[in-house]
């Protein structure tokens, strides 16, 4: 399994802005299934920590509606260098078998407004949700989440589209 943890090329502003990603060798009829891990629920008292103006950038396109409170979840929903490291550790634990990378590094500061938080993202057909913390044998202190989408991935069996 490759682990591919990157160190930021800066001084942080905050302690939460890791990010964490897997790639599951197997997973729904699909291969080479990437999924995006996120924190799902988060101290309310955390959003009053931060100085949101130095945090959030410019938006990405600006003749499109953007929203704060979106650009905010991006951040609220990183990991700790703590917790992505016992994140991390987690994966490459109980996983080990299933996974053929995982990739970390640090968002990349200010946030640009009209970026959608993985939160806030529904499932469908192809889209879904892992819930790590309701799988059995849970260790973590936080829960996880990992986003996936099926339809950006190629099937087992070809030809099965």
């Amino acid at each position: 399994m490759e682990i591919d943890v990157v160190p930021a090329d800066f001084n942080l502003p905050v302690h939460r802005a890791w990010t964490v990603s897997m790639v599951i060798k197997s997973f729904k009829g699909r291969k080479d299934v990437t999924v995006h891990l996120f924190r799902p629920e988060w101290d309310p008292a955390e959003e009053k920590i931060y100085d949101w103006g130095a945090l959030i950038g410019d938006p990405v396109d600006p003749d499109l509606p953007v929203s704060i409170e979106s650009c905010r979840r991006i951040l609220l929903e990183s990991f700790t260098e703590e917790e992505r490291d016992a994140l991390v550790t987690y994966l490459k634990t109980r996983y080990k078998d299933k996974l053929s990378e995982i990739h970390a590094c640090a968002l990349n500061l200010p946030i640009p407004l009209g970026l959608t938080a993985l939160s806030e993202l529904t499932e469908g057909k192809s889209v879904g949700f892992i819930r790590f913390d309701k799988i059995p044998n849970y260790t973590l202190s936080f829960p996880v989440r990992g986003y996936f989408d099926l339809s950006q991935h190629k099937p087992i069996i070809e030809g099965l589209d």
